[in-house]
């Protein structure tokens, strides 16, 4: 067990005031999940050395006009993955996760882009390396994404978190595709989450020294320990953020709270960091609900 049973009592809490709040309010989830797609989709994109800012991921996903100066590929890349996150969106409560379905979403995700890779895993004489890492080899990916799901899905007495964690770990480590592996595997950990009931959650670029971090341990230990700790913070900062709207809170941002509250703000942004207080983020922006 990796989670400890503090921090799973504390998200299941928070589950169960978030499900009581959110009945009658639904619009006001979708609103705020539409909100949030353009930082989820440059964050991710940013992990994978996009050069795109979150300004111009705006632009592009509102079709506005952007400059021409901007790599075509790239401004396709923001396209594609917003398509496969609305598909996720509407079919996540009603489609198992399964090795077609992966499928599909990478053709929606590398459709137009590169052709001869989308929707498929990598054929034989394909292979990869992330860092030090070389993946393994293309005869053993449909056996091992199949292993992963496996475990995934037979495993329910793990919590949620511990099994999505080895989900991502596992399903990067084998990286079945030619390319789009991390955003692809970053959308899968929130239809799972979604699957589940759970609120959409930001991995960040600012924070990715810590997401690598957990996949190195993943190698060296097999522990999941780390990558837990990732998904449970961005988990909780996103109930902490849906739960101040829900209840009509005043939104204010951190530094006015920290000054209201007469405690300093390097403190005040330390326990927002960890999630001990209900912070949260909004185009980079530390807030939280008074």
């Amino acid at each position: 067990m990796a989670t400890s049973l503090l921090t799973q009592r504390k998200i299941q809490e928070l589950k169960k005031e978030y499900n009581k709040l959110k009945k009658g309010k639904e619009s006001l989830i979708r609103m705020i999940d539409e909100v949030e797609m353009p930082e989820s989709i440059y964050n991710s994109n940013a992990i994978e050395n996009s050069t795109l800012t979150l300004q111009d991921t705006e632009k592009i996903l509102l079709e506005m006009e952007v400059s021409k100066n901007l790599p075509l590929r790239e401004v396709y890349e923001a396209k594609n993955l917003a398509r496969v996150m609305e598909y996720m969106e509407k079919k996540c409560t009603s489609s198992l996760l399964t090795i077609d379905l992966m499928k599909l979403l990478h053709q929606m995700l590398i459709g137009g882009i590169d052709d001869d890779i989308a929707g498929r895993f990598r054929a034989k004489g394909e292979y990869v390396r992330v860092g030090t890492h070389i993946a393994p080899a293309p005869e053993h990916i449909e056996s091992q994404i199949a292993e992963a799901l496996g475990v995934y899905n037979g495993n329910m007495i793990l919590f949620l978190i511990d099994r999505i964690a080895r989900f991502h770990l596992d399903f990067e480590t084998t990286h079945p595709f030619n390319d789009g592996n991390g955003r692809m595997g970053r959308v899968l950990m929130n239809w799972q989450l979604c699957q589940a009931g759970f609120p959409l959650i930001t991995i960040r670029n600012k924070e990715k020294k810590y997401y690598y971090q957990a996949f190195q341990v993943y190698d060296r230990t097999k522990s999941t320990k780390e990558m837990g700790k990732v998904i449970t913070l961005a988990l909780i900062e996103s109930f902490h953020k849906r739960i101040a709207y829900l209840k009509g809170q005043k939104i204010v941002t951190l530094a006015e709270y920290a000054q209201k509250s007469k405690i300093s703000l390097q403190a005040t942004l330390n326990a927002a960091r960890r999630q001990t207080i209900p912070a949260f983020r909004e185009r980079a922006v530390w807030k939280i609900g008074v």
